[in-house]
């Protein structure tokens, strides 16, 4: 089937919108893909009904409007790739990720969005794995193996969005899998509050800046690293670090993010040490985390694109390999990559 997969991540930037023709197996073709970034008073909207996720109440009036206004957001995605499609995988925007409690919060009206374009659609795809006691996350490296199958193994594909996330593929046919820890989050906020921009452009102000490796072996400390495979992250699990960088310059602020960001990565046990890391995602287009990562791991590190995948437009590659998996009742996730008992079919097919 042709599937158009649609991904908001937690760097809260756009929606990305992806078509693959897919039996959710295999990937047949990989067709248009784009990005809709999102307005910054929309962008605002999300980040404060994110910071007030854990009290919110889901009739709040202003989670309902930026409810709808993001659900619209999508469907214009969807209208701008201009071709024709069977069935679409919606994420959705998530707010909350407490899979220790059991919760897992997505928002987006996948009933109007099914409306609204005429054709089914797959949601709701983490509950079903916290429900039954798994981390809820990642759920895209079933997607990695499928696209990783002929590639040398062991591999690591890593994702870094605003949280970071690697997929480990064994010799043995085995997949693990974990956050690692921040990804561009942290250093997305810290740009935001000194320069006024969303991001590091290029990692030009990380480049500048000086790495404090004393801040970053404490910050290392923190209980999470210590935990084994599999491991899921909030995007605000680490956000009080920003405020331990108050006497820090924005240049060294940056670089130290940069760092901790690659340290996390590099300290995270996988099964076996990989031959390569393949790199997704946001952070690979900054030099400076590049750099620290090629640095930290010490075997080749490369973006994507050096083995033809679309970098910028996994995450909703994936999210349309699962619709087809969920309307064919095939599982999402694994005791290896979530955490949850045995092999687990999840998420919700409208109409």
């Amino acid at each position: 089937m042709r599937v158009i997969g649609l991904m908001s991540g937690t760097s809260l930037d756009g929606v990305d919108a992806a078509l693959i023709d897919t039996d959710g197996e295999r990937v047949g073709a990989f067709g248009p893909a784009l990005t809709l970034p999102y307005e910054p008073a929309l962008r605002a909207a999300i980040r404060e009904i994110l910071d007030r996720a854990p009290t919110l109440e889901a009739d709040d009036p202003q989670l309902l409007a930026v409810t709808r206004r993001l659900t619209e957001v999508h469907a214009e995605a969807v209208r701008a790739l201009d071709t024709r499609f069977d069935l679409i995988g919606f994420h959705g925007q998530t707010i909350l990720h407490q899979p220790a409690q059991r919760r897992t919060w997505q928002i987006g009206d996948a009933a109007w969005l099914s409306r609204r374009l005429g054709a089914p659609v797959a949601y709701d795809f983490r509950s079903a794995d916290v429900a039954a006691g798994g981390e809820g996350a990642p759920l895209v490296p079933v997607f990695h193996a499928g696209l990783a199958a002929d590639l040398p193994k062991p591999l690591a594909i890593l994702n870094i969005g605003g949280v970071a996330n690697v997929t480990f593929l064994g010799t043995d046919g085995s997949i693990a899998a974990c956050d690692t820890g921040p990804g561009n989050a942290l250093l997305d906020d810290w740009a935001m509050r000194h320069t006024g921009r969303a991001f590091d452009a290029e990692g030009r102000m990380a480049a500048a800046g000086r790495v404090d490796e004393d801040r970053i072996a404490r910050w290392l400390g923190h209980p999470y690293f210590a935990r084994s495979l599999p491991k899921s992250l909030d995007r605000l699990s680490f956000h009080a670090l920003l405020d331990d960088m108050a006497a820090m310059t924005p240049a060294d602020g940056a670089a130290t993010l940069a760092a901790f960001t690659a340290a996390a990565i590099a300290v995270t046990r996988l099964p076996a040490p990989p031959r390569q890391w393949l790199v997704a995602g946001g952070g690979r287009h900054n030099p400076a985390l590049m750099r620290a990562l090629a640095a930290r791991l010490q075997v080749p590190v490369a973006p994507v694109e050096s083995v033809t995948w679309q970098g910028d437009f996994l995450e909703a590659q994936c999210f349309a390999y699962l619709a087809m998996r969920v309307q064919r009742g095939l599982p999402l996730s694994f005791p290896g990559t979530t955490g949850v008992p045995r092999p687990m079919p999840g998420g919700r097919l409208l109409p």
